[in-house]
């Protein structure tokens, strides 16, 4: 059945490759970003929109809901990544991370939902992370925000139980995408030669992982699957085995041999 999307940060990496491939199942897609420039000859509606200025979100949704009456999914997937060392980590640094990556999820539902509860049908999909279900070295805050997007999500679920909106988080593992070279990362002020190098080996292990991640075009094949379930999964893991299996790891093993292993991925002996 075609559905009204709303997909933000469509104007790469995984949001583009998502907004894409709805289209191409006869859905009608809005992809949004910050800087509408950013998009051209996509198959989907380009249509801007700042995840963290709620009169812009309020608008774009406006927008949406005047054209087409109604918004039956939507795909919170606007997002960015800093790096840097928690331990000397600057509070607006923490501030500027949690208000994408999670108060830009808050925004953007708060602005959808009133309208699918009315209609008591729709869904939510909250682009997550696998870091978002254990941490990450010097990738701290991203894994906070995530992890909170899981909380949030958890809970949404549990509220919206009797109303017919669904609510799925898809947990990503690495991809290859202009994700890596759009992260911030923060200088490292702390004079020591030792925790400077395993910073530096950290941020290089990501950047590899990243490069030689697979194509979103699997993210998007499988959000397309979750978009046509009437009853779609809590959580979904998409990536490579050796990755979505680590949650499971992170269950069963001790705690010091869980830390233990994914420091030495990341070159912290």
């Amino acid at each position: 059945m075609k559905k009204v999307i709303l997909v933000t940060g469509a104007s790469s990496g995984l949001g583009l490759a998502t907004a894409k491939a709805l289209v191409a199942q006869g859905h009608t897609v809005y992809g949004t970003t910050r800087d509408i420039k950013r998009i051209s000859d996509v198959p989907f509606v380009p249509l801007q929109m700042d995840v963290t200025d709620d009169a812009s979100v309020n608008a774009a949704i406006a927008t949406i809901i005047k054209a087409e009456g109604k918004i039956d999914v939507l795909v919170n997937n606007a997002g960015n990544g800093i790096t840097g060392p928690l331990y000397a980590m600057p509070v607006d640094a923490a501030k500027k991370q949690f208000e994408v990556n999670f108060f830009g999820v808050v925004r953007v539902s708060s602005a959808v939902l009133p309208g699918m509860i009315e209609k008591k049908t729709g869904l939510v999909i909250n682009i997550g992370s696998l870091a978002g279900l254990f941490g990450l070295p010097y990738q701290g805050l991203y894994s906070a925000s995530k992890f909170a997007i899981e909380g949030y999500s958890e809970s949404l679920r549990m509220e919206l139980q009797n109303t017919g909106v669904k609510v799925s988080v898809v947990n990503p593992g690495d991809f290859k995408t202009d994700f890596t070279g759009n992260r911030e990362k923060l200088p490292f002020t702390i004079k020591n030669d030792k925790l400077k190098g395993e910073f530096d080996a950290a941020v290089a292990a990501m950047e590899k992982d990243e490069s030689i991640g697979a194509s979103p075009d699997k993210l998007a094949a499988q959000i397309v699957k979750i978009v046509s379930k009437s009853k779609p999964a809590h959580s979904y893991l998409v990536g490579a085995i050796g990755q979505t299996i680590v949650p499971t790891l992170k269950a069963i093993l001790p705690g010091p041999i869980f830390v233990k292993l994914m420091n030495d991925h990341y070159g912290i002996k």
